[in-house]
């Protein structure tokens, strides 16, 4: 099995890392707009720097985005350790975290209508935050440094990796742990949209398809979730449970990782569904093994 605590504590702790570093920069911006805002309006406008809102804004917006996606890579990361590239555990994290930056930018791309011109009329743009790094494809620069950015919380991880001591493991059927990995963000993916579904459509009564186009786009993609992730969830959750007794779990895995990869707010699990279910196929190894405390 995976050594995913160890996995964790590295993730974690890159993430840290960049909190720390966003913090001062963006700290470092709002210290050059406190100071306009001071000069021109008055001492009167810091008075909103007391607001319990700020530090509730802060918690939401930074602390906590930084965290889960530091859990994330470092789950993804203990759980394709064995199958990525390299001997190195730097190496490792830098092709894990080029694969998901991949996967990162096919997903901003799929769900973000009529990009890369992005000229809908209502403000959306193809970027965001995903799994490691920033994701920004609204232009080149940008790109470059989400790019960099990736490459380094890949490194780091793998640097961190070395540093913490790993745990005796006995190894399962391989590709068990991966199964397991995108059962869970699957899982966890599907229930958030289908609260939303629930509470915008059915209670609120939004219509499922709604134009102009961009919102008739999203509805299709947020249905698509609710409807045809959950099957895929069950075959891929089906797939690691017969992992777990030694079986092969190729075909529900890849047919689960294909229906939630087509829903596109699903593809990193529907991803890892299928390279769970492939790697299934190989014969689990026999005797225990530990997992190594430095590459």
């Amino acid at each position: 099995m995976a050594d995913f605590g160890r996995g964790i504590k590295a993730g974690v702790a890159v993430a840290a890392v960049y909190l720390i570093v966003s913090v001062i920069l963006e700290l470092t911006h709002f210290s050059d707009q406190f100071w306009t805002i001071t000069m021109g309006a008055g001492l009167g406008m810091s008075l909103e720097l007391m607001d319990p809102s700020f530090a509730i804004t802060l918690i939401l917006t930074d602390i906590v985005p930084y965290v889960v996606r530091g859990i994330v890579f470092g789950v993804v990361f203990a759980a394709l350790y064995n199958f990525l590239p390299g001997t190195a555990s730097v190496k490792k994290g830098v092709v894990l975290s080029s694969f998901l930056w991949i996967v990162a930018v096919v997903q901003v791309i799929y769900t973000t209508p009529g990009w890369p011109w992005h000229t809908n009329g209502f403000g959306f743009s193809g970027s965001g935050t995903y799994y490691s790094g920033m994701i920004s494809l609204s232009s080149v620069g940008l790109a470059l440094a989400g790019i960099i950015s990736a490459l380094v919380f890949g490194a780091l991880t793998g640097f961190l990796w070395n540093r913490f001591r790993g745990k005796g493991l006995t190894e399962e059927r391989k590709g068990s742990a991966v199964l397991l990995v995108s059962s869970i963000l699957g899982g966890v993916l599907w229930a958030l949209s289908a609260v939303a579904f629930l509470v915008g459509v059915v209670i609120f009564g939004a219509p499922i398809i709604e134009e102009p186009w961009p919102f008739w786009w999203y509805g299709m993609l947020a249905a698509s979730v609710v409807f045809l992730g959950l099957p895929g969830w069950v075959l891929a959750l089906a797939a690691w449970r017969k992992t777990r007794r030694g079986e092969i779990g190729f075909k529900l895995g890849v047919a689960g990782g294909v229906i939630m990869a087509l829903t596109g707010v699903m593809l990193l699990p529907g991803v890892l569904a299928i390279t769970g279910g492939v790697f299934s196929g190989r014969k689990p190894a026999t005797e225990p093994s530990t997992a190594p405390i430095a590459q």
